[in-house]
């Protein structure tokens, strides 16, 4: 399925977003958006590892979440609806202890209440973590 975005803003826009946040937090950046996809990175340093010294699966969660949410958001109009997490799950497939992991989001469903997007997180052209978030959308101009 091929995301229509209602607004497409810059990268620059994206990360400006971000922060103050923990998505600023963890080192989340937004890096390329496309017509049907959205890319994101994150380090695996201090921020995102476990005791082990491997990368969080929270950490990897929320990078998913984000991607997710923020691209949720840009195919909505949103001064009439905003987009919420109502589900996600994650598989765990890969351990990482350094480096990057990138991160992209395509939609498999949009429809008028909800939108199901799925996420890819790799390293290096591996799969670390397959994950799909549904987001319930919500009319914020009645009441």
């Amino acid at each position: 399925m091929i995301a229509k975005w209602h607004q497409r803003p810059s990268l620059a826009e994206l990360n400006q977003r971000s922060l103050g946040t923990m998505v600023e937090h963890l080192g989340i950046e937004f890096t390329e958006i496309g017509d049907d996809f959205l890319k994101a990175r994150m380090p695996v340093d201090r921020r995102t590892k476990q005791p082990a010294g491997l990368l969080h699966g929270g950490a990897s969660v929320t990078l998913a979440e984000t991607l997710g949410s923020t691209a949720a958001n840009l195919v909505v109009d949103r001064s009439a609806e905003r987009c919420v997490g109502l589900e996600i799950n994650a598989n765990h497939l890969r351990s990482c202890t350094e480096g990057w992991v990138e991160g992209i989001t395509k939609a498999l469903h949009i429809g008028r209440t909800t939108q199901v997007w799925e996420i890819t997180l790799t390293q290096d052209g591996r799969l670390v973590c397959i994950s799909r978030i549904t987001m319930s959308v919500l009319n914020i101009t009645s009441k």
